[in-house]
Order: C-alpha cells, then sequence, then structure tokens
C-alpha cells in the first residue's frame, strides 16, 4: 500500500512536470511570436529602400523649380532611373508649354476684353472682330489664315526657337547672342529668381489655359475673362 502511495505522488509529480514544462515552452513561444511580430511591425515603419525614387530624389531635389511647398514632386515617376539628359529634355518640354500656355491665356483675356487687330482677316469682308473667342474662335478663322499661321509656327519651331548657335545658359535659353534684354547684366542670383518666376507662371497658366477651355464648353461667365 506504501509503495502503491508513493506511486501515486510520483505519477503526480510527472504529470506536474510535464505540465509546468508544457506551459513553460507555451510561454516561451508566445514571448517569441511576440518579439517577432514587434519586429515586423517595426520594420513596416522603417524606411523603404526605393533605389529608383531615391536615385531621382538625390540627383534633381536641388534643381530649379523643386520648391516649397511641393518639393521635389514626381507622382509619375517619369525621372525614376533618369540621366541627366532627361532631365533636361522635359525641363525643355515644361518650359515650351509654360511660355505657349502663357501665350494663350494673355491671348483668351485679351479678345475676350474686345481688343482686336483692326481690319479684315481675309479679302471677303471677313473682319477680325467677326471672329470668336477661344477655342471656337479658332475653328472661325478661314483656311488659308489657318495655313499661314501653321506655317509661322513652324519657322518659329524649327529655326528659331531653340539653341541654333550653341550659346545657352540653361536649357530653354534661346537669346542665340541676339536677344538679351539686359540679362547679363543680372547677378547669379537674380537669374535664378527670374527663372524660377517663369517656370512657376508657366505651370500655372498651364493649368489656366486648361481650365478655360473647360469653362468654355460648361458656358458662364469667369471674373477677369467675363462670358465664356
Amino acid at each position: 500500500t506504501l509503495l502503491s502511495h508513493d506511486g501515486n505522488h510520483a505519477h503526480e509529480a510527472h504529470k506536474f512536470l510535464s505540465r509546468t514544462t508544457s506551459t513553460t515552452s507555451s510561454i516561451s513561444n508566445m514571448k517569441s511570436a511576440i518579439i517577432a511580430a514587434l519586429i515586423g511591425s517595426a520594420a513596416a515603419f522603417a524606411p523603404a529602400q526605393t533605389g529608383k525614387a531615391t536615385t531621382a530624389l538625390n540627383a534633381f531635389e536641388n534643381e530649379l523649380g523643386a520648391q516649397a511647398p511641393l518639393g521635389f514632386f514626381d507622382p509619375l515617376g517619369l525621372l525614376d532611373d533618369a540621366d541627366q539628359e532627361r532631365f533636361d529634355r522635359l525641363r525643355y518640354v515644361e518650359l515650351k508649354h509654360g511660355r505657349i500656355s502663357q501665350l494663350a491665356f494673355l491671348g483668351q483675356i485679351t479678345t475676350r476684353a474686345g481688343v482686336r487687330l483692326p481690319g479684315d482677316i481675309d479679302y471677303s469682308g471677313t473682319s477680325f472682330a467677326d471672329i470668336g473667342e477661344g477655342w471656337s474662335g479658332s475653328l472661325q478663322v478661314p483656311v488659308a489664315g489657318a495655313l499661314q499661321i501653321l506655317a509661322f509656327v513652324g519657322a518659329l519651331e524649327l529655326g528659331v526657337m531653340k539653341d541654333v548657335t550653341g550659346e545657352n545658359e540653361f536649357v530653354g535659353d534661346f537669346r542665340n547672342g541676339a536677344l538679351d534684354f539686359g540679362w547679363d547684366t543680372f547677378d547669379e542670383e537674380t537669374k535664378l529668381s527670374k527663372r524660377a518666376i517663369e517656370l512657376n507662371n508657366g505651370r500655372a497658366a498651364m493649368m489656366g489655359i486648361l481650365g478655360l477651355m473647360v469653362h468654355e464648353q460648361l458656358g458662364g461667365s469667369l471674373p477677369v475673362v467675363g462670358e465664356m
């Protein structure tokens, strides 16, 4: 009986030790899982190693046009893996579109204010004042007049509005040793400021002329511009 009683104690002790070992093992596993989860969470908030974006940012974050409040802004990833040549090409296109948009916006508000060239636009007696404004007005220009405009723009594109002589100081410099308007009298800080102003005005004009084209289709009236 005594031996049986001792055997029962030994069996219970063994079961207790097994449960203790199992519990300790479970706690250890739980701690490991928690630590792993914490490490994973920390890794999720760590800076991602995005090579393309970092390369583009490091290469062009200090270029003219990367200004407050957006700074370097390339949501479409056009500069991913880009070199200086590609950046210069994109900057050239941006400047050209900005300059054209500034002229287009100015043309819109000028003609809508009633300022027109005197005389007729063709030999049939159609006056400049008879031509409407905006996109609808461009469709009213006689075919011969439209062809002359296209030829003039083509001549500017191919022979004038480009770096013909190779003397440009920066992308978009089309002075070609002929036009200056006092540019060479400015210090470097002033030159950078004026280039930044042109770039920002061009960006605003691109949005502005697009807005006018949309409102022309919607109709109504706009401040300064007038009836659409």
